[in-house]
């Protein structure tokens, strides 16, 4: 019998400023958001950078900006 060891990635975590300030606005994500290639997503009303979290182990920071401004969310990739 083989047991052939398969390496999975860990997620990643991508943080994200934007100009959402409202629950409502946050409802705008959940069709962008909610879908297989990401684990989890919230976004930080209390923060002043109002930060969205992606945990995803496919997508990029640009996948993410891309959807997100497709949703008329102004979203920029915060660095470490």
């Amino acid at each position: 019998m083989n047991h052939s060891t398969i390496a999975i990635e860990p997620p990643q975590i991508l943080v994200f400023r934007t100009n959402i300030t409202e629950p409502i606005e946050v409802k705008k994500l959940e069709q962008v958001m909610n879908i297989p290639e990401v684990i989890k997503w919230n976004i930080d009303l209390d923060d002043c950078d109002k930060v969205l979290r992606v945990v995803t182990h496919r997508l990029t920071s640009l996948h993410v900006i891309s959807a997100v401004a497709g949703q008329g969310v102004m979203c920029a990739e915060l660095e470490d």
